[in-house]
């Protein structure tokens, strides 16, 4: 049995389960406390997940993993990559982050299950965005930049299956992107990115973050 050691909110840990969802393929799943430094560190030498442990091998980094599951069964990743994906995806990230870190600290994950474990969240990722309560307090003009990235992507997507039209690694890299934007209240989602991202979220087994948004 795989088993992969994650957290919740980790968008590339999303990366590594949507793997296993993508060929249902079963793995044991755990969670760690978020300020656990001692476990990753013992196993692959840094704090940093995902980790897959596999016959008592470890394995970090995401699309290593992705690669190494891939490569156990029929390919499923087949199709072409994007170049338009990658860099809406990376246009994206900093305006995403910046919302998504201060609703995850809120949030009921399970490596926040700890006061300890929140606090070294929330200590850590408030030196990149200053202070978390203040970006909470921001009214929804904060969120334009977002919607207009989320009417931008609506174009590309050729399909709602996958995003160019046959699974490739955009689609990894896309859902986990997506992912972390559900997490955020008051996005307006066009019709082909809210088919795409129910679709694969159904398809991997992942649910998406929207009961919890704020």
């Amino acid at each position: 049995m795989y088993k992969l050691y994650v957290y919740d909110h980790c968008p590339f840990c999303i990366k590594a389960r949507m793997i296993f969802g993508l060929h249902t393929l079963p793995f044991d799943m755990v969670m760690l406390q978020n300020d656990d430094e001692a476990t990753p560190k013992a196993m692959i030498g840094r704090k940093m997940l995902p980790i897959l442990e596999e016959n008592g091998q470890y394995m970090g980094e995401s699309m290593d993993i992705v690669a190494h599951i891939e490569k156990r069964g029929a390919a499923l990743l087949t199709g072409s990559t994007n170049p338009q994906i990658t860099d809406w995806i990376q246009r994206s990230s900093s305006v995403l982050y910046r919302q998504f870190l201060p609703r995850a600290a809120c949030a009921p994950f399970p490596e926040f299950s700890t006061t300890a474990g929140r606090a070294y969240f929330v200590r850590n990722k408030e030196r990149a965005t200053g202070p978390f309560s203040e970006i909470l307090s921001e009214n929804a003009t904060a969120l334009a930049p977002l919607n207009a990235f989320l009417q931008e992507l609506a174009p590309l997507i050729q399909s709602k299956e996958a995003v160019n039209g046959t699974l490739s690694t955009d689609d990894i890299h896309l859902f986990a992107h997506l992912h972390s934007l559900s997490i955020i209240k008051g996005l307006v989602y066009p019709s082909a990115v809210e088919d795409y991202r129910k679709t694969l979220s159904a398809r991997v087994d992942i649910p998406l973050l929207d009961s919890i948004a704020v």
